[in-house]
């Protein structure tokens, strides 16, 4: 039987394409047609419809936006929710509030289906390379039977507990990436206004002890003024905002984070949303500079 996969955006094409080309049976859609044309041509089966995947396969995996689409997606609170899901198992790998997963688990389970949460970390890049870090939580059966299948997806996978628990550990490994990359940014930004060799600054940092995937790719994008998104800055602020949100409801401080989360709303407001998280230096060069920050 095909497995079933939903949303072929950066991230979700890239995972799909690895699952094809691993032999994986697969029944695509995606609400914009044209973005299932990469995947026919790799042997993927391409639905006519949402509904075409939920009838023909019984394990499902969503790589959506956000829960609204998720939502949409799935026909929850209306009707159709109970058809499509009962006796399926929905993978959810994007990311989403714990709150809203837990919820959304919750109404899986009365509608007689089962959910596994399983967000990844990683961008385009690692994605391409089936080298995202699965994390997974919910029904244990379910977990068993999915786990296998996103090996061509992830490099390694890291069970969780129950739901939320998988979110709630992504969000805490995006809380690391963002401050990092944001710290990655203000250094080359301080290097380059006092004039330093920028490509002395990148190998210096390549053969340092802070040197990591993350760091390589990124410096170099800084150095080359190359913000081609590979994580884009309305996608990380959305991130940063359920990091948040996620810490003031558990009464936890987030100093770090909270000024990554101002300066990417900043770069976000100045046109650069569909850029690089990287671009975050346009924000704090507009501050050395007095400039406004918006578009």
């Amino acid at each position: 039987m095909a497995i079933g996969f939903i949303g072929l955006g950066v991230m979700g094409e890239a995972m799909a394409l690895n699952l094809v080309r691993a032999g994986t049976p697969l029944l695509v859609w995606n609400r914009t047609p044209d973005k299932s044309k990469i995947l026919r041509t790799a042997g993927a089966e391409v639905a006519a419809s949402a509904d075409e995947v939920f009838a023909r396969a019984r394990i499902v995996i969503l790589m959506l936006a956000s829960d609204a689409a998720i939502d949409a997606v799935l026909g929850r609170f209306t009707p159709a929710f109970g058809t499509r899901i009962a006796r399926q198992v929905i993978v959810q790998m994007g990311t989403i509030s714990p709150e809203a997963s837990l919820a959304l688990a919750k109404d899986i389970e009365v509608a007689g289906g089962s959910y596994v949460e399983a967000p990844v970390s990683g961008s385009r890049k690692p994605a391409e390379a089936g080298q995202l870090v699965g994390m997974l939580a919910g029904d244990a059966a379910a977990i068993d039977e999915v786990r296998p299948l996103l090996g061509p997806i992830c490099h390694q996978t890291f069970l969780c507990g129950e739901v939320p628990g998988a979110l709630t550990m992504k969000l805490a490994v995006n809380l690391y990436l963002i401050t990092t990359v944001t710290g990655l940014a203000e250094a080359a930004h301080f290097a380059e206004r006092h004039g330093l060799d920028m490509r002395q600054f990148q190998a210096v940092l390549d053969a340092g002890p802070m040197e990591s995937n993350v760091s390589r790719i990124k410096i170099a994008k800084l150095v080359a003024h190359d913000f081609t998104a590979q994580a884009a800055i309305s996608d990380v602020l959305k991130n940063n905002r359920l990091v948040a949100e996620a810490a003031r409801k558990a009464g936890i401080a987030s100093p770090l984070l909270d000024v990554c989360h101002a300066l990417f709303g900043e770069t976000e407001a100045m046109g650069l949303g569909q850029a690089d998280m990287a671009a975050v230096v346009r924000a704090i060069e507009a501050r050395t500079d007095g400039s406004p920050t918006s578009a």
